[in-house]
């Protein structure tokens, strides 16, 4: 189970659905209107003071990516719920004035829907992205957005990871009437079809499946990171860590060796100038730095495509490394589609 079996990249799953990104955001921006403008008129009506957002694996990383987008657009604090707070030890969180976000493909995680339901007793708006119209989450919510992104047949998820992401974006940009983000949003399909034809595969010449590797970022960027060291772990077998272009100084920095591969995502936000000087302070220690920026000394770079806005900038990062993820784990001999012990829904308490 999980080995390739004489498989071609256009007929693996994983493939097939990276290649429907594009589509899956033009559907997302043309049929969700009706459901996220709702739930955005119910956001300004209840004025939230804090967010709380409720998932695991890469829902959770968009979670994260949505976390940094709410505090940078919106200013208002975001944070992450620990589903087992409630499903393990029992505990009611008290939840006044605090809006709930919820993000699950499947609705269907056992621990996600009894901390859903035990948000509502006191939070005055509960909100679920989901792949799978009225699923057990979405009938726990006040306000339930299907991510549209339709049948992924794939452990991993790719176009599921995106559209959560996306339809986030979408209700905070109505939830703000915030013009420059739905305009930047807008555009998004036409960049990612671009990013789908970045070459990354030159990071193949640094990775050694026995060995570990460092993803770096920050703000949105950050949780781009964290979703490419689990992409690298379950579909190529390859251990990866990912870390703050800051918290990486205060101790990780420690591990690093001559050639210890690190890729560097550098968005072109706020945080670009500071992940660009940890990467290269990481070099000078003998790192071999991968990074997604143009003319740096001492690193090799990596195509990229700019978007209309910051906080989407960073979302087109992991589109070419979706890509070179589903090709390096067949060339290790590797199913991108049944890693090893893995299930599209995981049933967690």
């Amino acid at each position: 189970m999980g080995r390739l079996d004489n498989i071609s990249n256009k007929s693996t799953y994983m493939h097939k659905e990276i290649h429907e990104i594009p589509a899956t955001i033009s559907r997302l921006l043309q049929d969700s209107d009706k459901n996220i403008s709702s739930a955005a008129k119910a956001m300004r009506d209840q004025n939230p003071n804090l967010i709380i957002t409720i998932a695991r694996g890469s829902s959770d990383h968009g979670a994260s990516f949505l976390k940094y987008a709410i505090e940078i657009v919106a200013g208002i604090p975001v944070a992450s719920l620990g589903p087992s707070v409630n499903s393990i030890y029992g505990i009611n969180l008290k939840l006044n004035n605090a809006a709930c976000l919820s993000i699950s493909q499947s609705g269907a995680s056992p621990d996600i829907i009894a901390a859903t339901k035990m948000a509502k007793i006191s939070s005055p708006l509960t909100i679920a992205l989901t792949n799978q119209s009225n699923s057990l989450l979405g009938q726990a919510v006040d306000h339930e957005i299907n991510i549209a992104a339709g049948s992924e047949l794939s452990v991993a998820a790719t176009k599921s990871f995106v559209a959560s992401i996306v339809a986030g974006l979408l209700l905070l940009a109505k939830w703000q009437q915030d013009d420059l983000l739905l305009a930047a949003l807008k555009t998004l399909p036409d960049q990612i079809e671009q990013a789908l034809k970045c070459d990354w595969n030159k990071l193949e010449t640094s990775l050694d499946p026995d060995e570990s590797l460092f993803v770096l970022g920050r703000g949105p960027s950050l949780a781009i990171a964290n979703e490419v060291a689990l992409k690298f772990q379950e579909i190529c077998g390859i251990h990866a860590q990912a870390y703050s272009a800051a918290e990486v100084m205060h101790g990780p920095m420690a591990l690093i060796k001559k050639n210890f591969p690190l890729l560097a995502l550098c968005a072109r936000d706020g945080a670009y100038q500071s992940c660009v000087e940890s990467s290269q302070k990481l070099a000078q220690y003998g790192a071999s730095v991968f990074i997604t920026a143009k003319d740096i000394k001492n690193s090799k770079a990596l195509d990229f495509v700019a978007t209309a806005h910051p906080i989407t900038d960073a979302l087109c990062l992991v589109i070419p490394f979706y890509i070179f993820a589903e090709s390096y784990a067949r060339k290790l001999g590797l199913n991108p589609d049944k890693p090893p012990l893995l299930h599209k829904v995981t049933q967690t308490r």
